[in-house]
């Protein structure tokens, strides 16, 4: 019995064998790979600001919405936010604002108030040659903003002083309006001024122009101001402390009181401030989203309001 399945087994062996041999190996099945893309690397190019003290910025962007700047050895992670002009970034407790002109872009790096959305202080004016063809890629678009909010209204808006200069003569005031109401609003263009004296009687005399610069400023193109609830807009209020003698003016008038009116807008919003603008007029700057845009205009000794 035993001998018999050994023969057995052996004979299916052969069997199998035979089968095998006689039958031809199939090509294995090869699937065509799908064309892939290199991985990106995870450097991301950056552009070096040279600052007026000397200092440099260098800034990143590895995202459209995102900026990686570095400052002083330490490393900020920013998120792209709306601005009036140019192009906002904001996180890590600073701003870092760029503008374009005459194929120069300015950049103004500010520390952020407690609310880590309003530039409170700058810290650092730097700037750099327009971006060129080599440049191509390294930074992200700069759309043209558009108002997305409704006029800000005398009601929503509050007036402060936020700073000023002086030099030969001339006198500048940094008036701020802020946004006291829970709903964003936006400012577009000239405010309307006006002055009254300490009897709050309107002075005539003086007449307020609209100019885009001033003595100590370059000039603006006006641009929407978009101001989240607490936000500011800010303007100037420039005049000269020189009596115009070929006016027969002996005597400047004494301002006591600043009100201004929203562009598009009839509620009056008022500032108690004494000057004594001479003249005859006073010039009044557009809305712009920072207390200090660019460097002045005159190279001057001033002395700091």
């Amino acid at each position: 019995m035993r001998r018999l399945r050994s023969a057995c087994s052996i004979a299916t062996g052969m069997a199998l064998f035979a089968a095998t041999a006689c039958t031809e190996p199939e090509e294995p099945v090869v699937v065509p790979a799908e064309p892939t893309e290199a991985a990106p690397s995870g450097a991301v190019a950056s552009v070096a600001w040279t600052c007026e003290s000397g200092e440099t910025v260098a800034v990143g962007y590895p995202e459209p919405a995102a900026a990686r700047l570095t400052y002083k050895g330490k490393a900020y992670a920013l998120r792209s936010t709306q601005s009036a002009s140019g192009a906002r970034y904001i996180g890590s407790g600073v701003e870092w604002l760029t503008v374009t002109r005459g194929g120069v872009e300015e950049a103004t790096l500010s520390r952020l108030g407690p609310d880590q959305e309003v530039a409170v202080a700058p810290l650092e004016r730097c700037s750099r040659p327009a971006a060129g063809a080599g440049l191509a890629g390294v930074l992200p678009p700069q759309p043209e903003i558009v108002p997305v909010s409704a006029p800000c209204k005398g009601p929503q808006l509050k007036l402060s002083l936020d700073g000023g200069d002086a030099g030969r003569g001339n006198r500048v005031s940094i008036l701020g309006a802020q946004n006291v109401g829970t709903q964003p609003c936006s400012l577009t263009g000239y405010p309307t001024v006006t002055l009254q004296d300490s009897q709050s009687r309107p002075i005539a005399t003086v007449r307020a122009e609209q100019d885009p610069g001033n003595h100590f400023r370059a000039g603006q193109v006006p641009t929407p101001v978009e101001l989240s609830p607490q936000g500011k807009a800010f303007f100037d209020v420039a005049w000269n402390l020189v009596a115009d003698e070929s006016r027969g003016e002996k005597a400047c008038p004494s301002a006591a009181r600043i009100r201004m009116t929203a562009p598009a807008d009839t509620a009056v919003v008022s500032l108690d401030q004494a000057f004594a603008p001479c003249g005859g007029r006073i010039r009044v700057s557009p809305f712009r989203p920072v207390a200090e845009p660019v460097p002045p205009v005159a190279a001057t000794t001033r002395t700091k309001l």
